[in-house]
């Protein structure tokens, strides 16, 4: 947590300090290693693939249909369009892991 009792946000560079500190390869590497995971990723769940994470979750696409909304401000209903989101569900080791650190 943050000074501010805020949680921390872990990013990019940390994923790839902390696999330069583990493993003791070059920063350069270590970051080139976590673009290509992440973009393994991305390709597959644009190409409609759930990818699973052993010991972590999946992910996976959802087709949302269009729906009737509400713009907040006027109150004017509007149509949102048809989408895709992405889904995480955890593990049942993550969740176990959450659970027992709390």
């Amino acid at each position: 947590a943050r000074p501010d009792g805020e949680p921390r946000t872990i990013t990019k560079a940390d994923l790839i300090e902390v696999i330069h500190q583990t493993v003791g390869i070059p920063r350069s590497e270590c970051g080139r290693i976590v673009e290509r995971t992440l973009d393994v990723i991305k390709k597959s769940l644009e190409g409609g693939e759930k990818v699973k994470i052993s010991g972590f979750g999946s992910f996976e696409v959802r087709h949302k249909k269009a729906r009737k909304g509400r713009n907040p401000k006027t109150a004017e209903t509007i149509i949102l369009p048809p989408h895709r989101v992405v889904v995480f569900k955890a593990s049942h080791v993550l969740r176990k892991s959450l659970n027992r650190a709390s």
